[in-house]
């Protein structure tokens, strides 16, 4: 198939199983969920009776003082432990690199059916400064949250998208599934299409 080269009356030939592949929900959703997990840091901890900071005698006597009751640091104590606490845990799953790069190009697929890749010959700024970009990304009418994709993205434009809260800036090695997912329209150069066909072909 044939991707349009934009500002170019050139066509770029891309494989079908990349850019033409059918959209599998269910791996996309598995994959992103995935990513995600694999970035939380799992560090919440709460304390349990036993560790709590306080003493496990008995708090009154048995009988005559009313409700019956043990050690203060029981859970229905305010600062007694938690009942079922909390402990440090990896939320990592496991995806192998098969399924990870077919719900890349499922993405990618889906979002060139959508008309959501712009493909240009070349995308950078000449100096660091918002402006610049800003002014690009306009003229390629490219909506509120574009992913630009690059073969390898220079400094310059990284600190132009800086300041951008919804533009993101992608070499091929940092591409993954949330960003494509998020993005409203994918910017991506032609060596960063080459690129990423070797990836995933």
């Amino acid at each position: 198939m044939e991707l349009n080269i934009n500002g170019s009356a050139a066509k770029l030939d891309v494989s079908d199983a990349v850019f033409g592949r059918d959209f599998s929900q269910d791996l996309v959703h598995q994959v992103v969920v995935a990513y995600r997990n694999a970035g939380r840091a799992g560090t919440k901890a709460q304390k349990t009776r036993s560790e709590v900071n306080g003493t496990t005698k008995k708090s009154k006597k048995q009988k005559g003082g009313g409700a019956r009751h043990g050690a203060l640091t029981a859970p229905i104590f305010v600062g007694g432990g938690v009942t079922f606490a909390a402990k440090p845990r990896s939320f990592a799953q496991k995806v192998n690199r098969k399924m990870y790069r077919a719900a890349i190009a499922s993405i990618l697929s889906e979002l060139n059916r959508q008309g959501r890749i712009t493909v240009v010959e070349s995308f950078d700024v000449e100096a660091p400064r918002t402006k610049g970009l800003v002014g690009k990304l306009a003229a390629l009418n490219v909506g509120k949250r574009p992913l630009i994709v690059t073969e390898e993205a220079t400094d310059n434009l990284y600190l132009s998208a800086r300041n951008l809260p919804y533009v993101q800036v992608r070499d091929v090695q940092g591409l993954d599934p949330v960003a494509l997912v998020g993005a409203d329209t994918v910017v991506v150069t032609t060596d960063a299409v080459k690129k990423i066909e070797e990836w995933l072909a």
